[in-house]
Formats: C-alpha cells, structure tokens, sequence
C-alpha cells in the first residue's frame, strides 16, 4: 500500500517538483496521476459498486423483502448506504467502492476527512442533488461543504 501522503494535493506548491509543473486546478491538486482529480467514470463506477454493496448488506439483514414496497423496508438499502460508505470514508478515506477504482477522499487542509466531514458529505451524496451540482475541479457541493476532493489514488 503506498504512503498517504502521495494522494495529498499540494496546496499552494509545485505539483510535481521534478519538472516544475505547476497544478492547474482551482483547488490546488495535481493536473494528473495520484491526488488529480478523479474521473467522471471512476466515481460513477464506485458509487455503483457502493450501491450493490449495500443492497447485499440490506438482504443479509432482512431478507430479499427490502425491495418490497409493503415490506415497510425499502429505506434499509439507502441506510446501509449511508452506514458503508460513511464508515469506509471516515476510518480509510474512500468507500470500498472507490477502493476497488482506486480513488480516494482527501481533505484539502491535508487532515483525515474524520467522522463528522465523513457524515455530512455521505448525507449530501444521498441527497442526490449535490453531486450533480460541481466545480470546474469536479468537487461538488458535498465536497465544497466538507473541503474534500475525490481524487486518483496511487496506480490510478
């Protein structure tokens, strides 16, 4: 596993000193490889691992009835959501979704995301609406509102 700091942006340095290349992001991070933004694509596909993953964990605890609409259980695969994905970003920084395409959650300050920032973001991604509202350095309002970044992790 590769150091953490190499998914760290590099605020208001050089992105890479070997070339003097400066960042071309608004938020400071890296034009390309580990700590750049995350694609369209990568996160798109750790969102829906995350989904998948959630709707198991749902059937493990209740059954196949948490798609039933009279089971009163339809909310138990957006709470294990939410659980997993919270969780997951809190204590490693990306959710198991975004491990398996290899992004990673960063604070901008370069602090862990931690508990709360982890909280508040999962509230805002399953409330829908901030993710599709975002920055010219991909961060949307869930990330804007926690000073988070999705971001390539090292091999990505």
């Amino acid at each position: 596993m590769a150091p953490a700091h190499e998914c760290r942006p590099h605020i208001g340095r050089v992105a890479n000193v070997s070339t003097n290349e400066p960042s071309t992001t608004r938020s400071g991070l890296p034009a390309s490889g580990p700590g750049s933004p995350a694609s369209w694509s990568r996160r798109i596909a750790a969102l829906l691992a995350d989904w998948v993953l959630a709707n198991i964990a749902a059937v493990i605890l209740a059954g196949p009835q948490v798609w039933d609409v009279e089971s009163g259980l339809t909310w138990l695969p957006l709470a294990c959501f939410f659980g997993l994905v919270w969780l997951a970003t809190a204590a490693t920084g990306a959710s198991l979704g975004q491990w398996m395409v290899r992004v990673r959650i960063i604070r901008l300050s370069g602090d862990r995301v931690g508990l709360v920032n982890a909280a508040v973001r999962t509230i805002l991604i399953v409330l829908v609406i901030p993710p599709l509202v975002f920055d010219s350095d991909r961060r949307g309002l869930h990330d804007l509102a926690t000073n988070t970044a999705a971001v390539n992790g090292p091999g990505g």
